[in-house]
């Protein structure tokens, strides 16, 4: 029997991407499907797109904002997530994370996710603090300091590069994206074409 899967573009500055994380990971265990993570710098796939975030991009546009936090509101109320808050230094640099991320073997990849969102979109950890990165992926049981070497790796350092400009090669303008197999899916309110996609193959 073929493994179901979702590839996920992933990068942990976008709030969307905390969102959907808790509630993708629970779909994929209804289907018996795996995730399987893609780094891509956002700031860097908004350059190569010419993309930006939505409160910059529809400011000038009446109500549009207003009516995505509403939105907003509703995902989080329907999944549960209300320990949900904004970073006080969003919009901050992701690029270190991203290069660890990128390092780790699939399942520690999952676990690493696991580890730092909550401390970022819940706690307001500071990823620029790299103390307090650290203390948070000893905890999750991850040697921080072997991983801030390799973040610092010019290979990993290309591989983020990669990772990004071929996600944007295949489509991808923003976090979250999924893919399953070669369809793809923007934003966290596909998780219900995704499920039904999934129920289907």
């Amino acid at each position: 029997m073929k493994t179901k899967s979702i590839e996920l573009i992933f990068d942990f500055v976008s709030p969307n991407a905390y969102l959907v994380w808790q509630p993708l990971r629970a779909l994929a265990a209804r289907q018996g499907a795996q995730i399987h993570i893609t780094p891509a710098f956002l700031g860097g796939m908004h350059k190569l797109t010419g993309n930006a975030p939505p409160f910059i991009r529809d400011a000038d546009v009446k109500g549009k904002n207003a009516y995505a936090n509403l939105e907003m509101q509703r995902f989080i109320a329907k999944h549960g997530l209300h320990r949900y808050k904004m970073n006080p230094k969003f919009p901050f640099n992701s690029i270190n994370l991203l290069r660890m991320l990128v390092s780790l073997e699939s399942d520690d990849q999952i676990k690493f996710i696991d580890a730092l969102i909550p401390a970022i979109w819940e706690d307001g950890l500071d990823v620029t603090d790299v103390a307090a990165v650290a203390t948070v992926l000893t905890k999750a049981g991850f040697d921080a300091e072997s991983l801030a070497a390799k973040a610092q790796d010019p290979a990993i350092k290309q591989a983020v590069i990669d990772s990004t400009e071929k996600a944007v090669e295949r489509g991808v303008f923003g976090i979250p994206t999924f893919f399953i197999g070669e369809e793809m899916f923007f934003g966290k309110e596909r998780l219900g074409q995704i499920e039904e996609m999934l129920e289907k193959s």
